[in-house]
This record gives C-alpha cells, sequence and structure tokens, in this order.
C-alpha cells in the first residue's frame, strides 16, 4: 500500500507539473485582454464553481467545510490567492520564461522546509539532488535574463512580484501539507478556491469580460480548469509524498515552458515572445532533471 500511494503521489505531482509549464504562456495571452486582477479572479471563480458543483451532486457532505472552515484554510487561500496575484504580475511585467525563473523559489523553499518544519530524511542524494537542481536552473535561465532584461526599472519589479509570489506559495504548500492530514484535498480546494474569488470581487473588471471574444474565453475556461486539476493533484501529492519530493518534481515545469516556447518559435506563432536558447541553458536543463531524478529516487529501506 505505501508503495502505491508512493507512486500516485509521483503521478499527481508530475500532473501538476505539466499544467504549471503551460501555465506562464496561457497567462501571457489572457493579459491581452484582461487585467492579472480579473484573470486571477476569474481562475479561482472557475475552479471554485466546478469543484462546488461536483460536491453538491455526488459528495454533498462535503460542502460542511464551508460552515466550518479550519482557521488554517482561511490563511492559506490568502496566501494563495496573492501567489496568484505575484506570479502573473511577474508574467505581466516581464516574460513567460523570466516569471517561471523566479517563481521556482516557491518549490525550492518548500523543499527547505520540509527538511526544517516536517523533519522529512533527507539522503545525501536526495539533498545533492536538491543542489543539482538548483545550480541547473541557474544555468539554465541566466542568459536569458541577461538577454531580456532591456527595461532595468520594469523587470526588477517583475522580479520582485514573482519572488513575493514563490514565497506565498510556499506558505501555502506548508498550511495545506498540514491540512491534509485531516481533511479531504477536494474539499480543502473548496475553500482556497472559494476564499480568493471572494477576496478580488470589488477589484474586478466585469465590463472586460462582456467584451472578450470566443478563443479569450476559451483560454480563461482553459486557466481555471487548469488550476482546478493542478492544485487538486498537488493536494494528493502532498498527502502522499514529502513535500521535499513535490517541490522537485514541481520545479520540472520550467523544462516544459521553455519546450513549448521552442516548439511554438519554430511554428513562428505571432502570440508568443521570442526567447534565446543557448549551450547553457541546454546544460542547466540537463541539470535539472538529473537532480530531480535523484532527488525524488525513493531511498532503499535501511
Amino acid at each position: 500500500m505505501e508503495e502505491h500511494n508512493y507512486r500516485k503521489g509521483i503521478i499527481a505531482a508530475s500532473i501538476t507539473a505539466l499544467l504549471w509549464g503551460f501555465l506562464p504562456i496561457i497567462l501571457k495571452i489572457s493579459l491581452t485582454a484582461l487585467s492579472p486582477v480579473d484573470v486571477s479572479w476569474a481562475r479561482f471563480a472557475i475552479s471554485f464553481i466546478c469543484l462546488f458543483l461536483y460536491h453538491l451532486i455526488w459528495k454533498p457532505r462535503g460542502l460542511r467545510i464551508m460552515l466550518k472552515p479550519p482557521p488554517l484554510i482561511i490563511l492559506a487561500a490568502i496566501c494563495l490567492g496573492l501567489n496568484y496575484l505575484g506570479l502573473i504580475s511577474g508574467v505581466h511585467l516581464t516574460t513567460p520564461a523570466i516569471a517561471e525563473v523566479f517563481i521556482q523559489s516557491g518549490a525550492i523553499l518548500l523543499a527547505i522546509s520540509g527538511f526544517l518544519f516536517f523533519k522529512e530524511r533527507a539522503s545525501r542524494m536526495q539533498v545533492g539532488g536538491l543542489l543539482i537542481v538548483v545550480t541547473g536552473l541557474g544555468l539554465f535561465y541566466r542568459e536569458q535574463i541577461l538577454v531580456l532584461a532591456e527595461n532595468l526599472m520594469q523587470y526588477q519589479k517583475g522580479v520582485a512580484l514573482t519572488l513575493f509570489g514563490g514565497t506565498m506559495w510556499t506558505c501555502y504548500a506548508l498550511m495545506q501539507k498540514k491540512l491534509v492530514r485531516s481533511w479531504d484535498p477536494l474539499q480543502l480546494n473548496l475553500l482556497l478556491f472559494g476564499i480568493p474569488s471572494i477576496g478580488y470581487l470589488p477589484f474586478v473588471n466585469f465590463h472586460a469580460f462582456a467584451s472578450l471574444s470566443l478563443s479569450v474565453w476559451g483560454v480563461v475556461i482553459f486557466l481555471g480548469l487548469n488550476t482546478l486539476i493542478a492544485y487538486g493533484a498537488i493536494a494528493y501529492a502532498l498527502k502522499f509524498l514529502p513535500a521535499s519530493r513535490v517541490s522537485v518534481i514541481v520545479t520540472l515545469n520550467p523544462i516544459i515552458t521553455f519546450s513549448t516556447i521552442a516548439i511554438l518559435m519554430v511554428l513562428e506563432v505571432s502570440w508568443v515572445t521570442p526567447e534565446n536558447f543557448t549551450v547553457v541553458s541546454i546544460l542547466g536543463a540537463m541539470m535539472v532533471v538529473a537532480g530531480a531524478i535523484l532527488t525524488i529516487r525513493k531511498p532503499k529501506a535501511s
């Protein structure tokens, strides 16, 4: 059973990494028609409505958590709401690639927190793998940052907001890790989606939604479903895996982002910002993958 749960955790974390790999690119597209606040609200609102209907039809007892929510989930929801705003603001002010660089601070902080706060045991191989991941990420993005950072003030602001978003994600994940011990992850996500969607309401420009084209509506709906599935998956990953291992799997999503951008550049689509890939970037990518394999590998029982 333990081995089965371990595999389920790996699969769930991998689904999240895949969906988050596409996320910055789709967010950049959505910002051509909506503000960062509008997009963030739509992601939460769509996810909440879908999850609420699921519970209403198939698991109505799960809705009881909304009547008496655990106090910690309220704080976790606020942190997640701030994470969304930090990330999309970073994408808005920089590029999907640069935002992906610095949002990884959340996963790295989570890995460190797993060892410090949850007393998760780390083998030398896992610690070495984590160090390789961090080094690889630095190499992978260094030249992209130097090439793209033409407007220094704007990029510094975007980077600062993205780092803030990454820190808020770590705070959310730590609280989620504790909450999933006692609560069903889908119940928790009802509040994680519902509370921020209410908090954003006073700042949403609903007139902007009224004038959206069908294609942009498709993008918005995709973002909502991306949130629903990715956060459902990561909640189960945190339930079955140590936080440190979840965090390293999630750090694979920049590889997906850059691979997708590379394919779209070859196709010469007009709605993707061109990126420059170098030998150093490729070396960094290989280090990230190798480090992740070392870190998620389950230690042998002593």
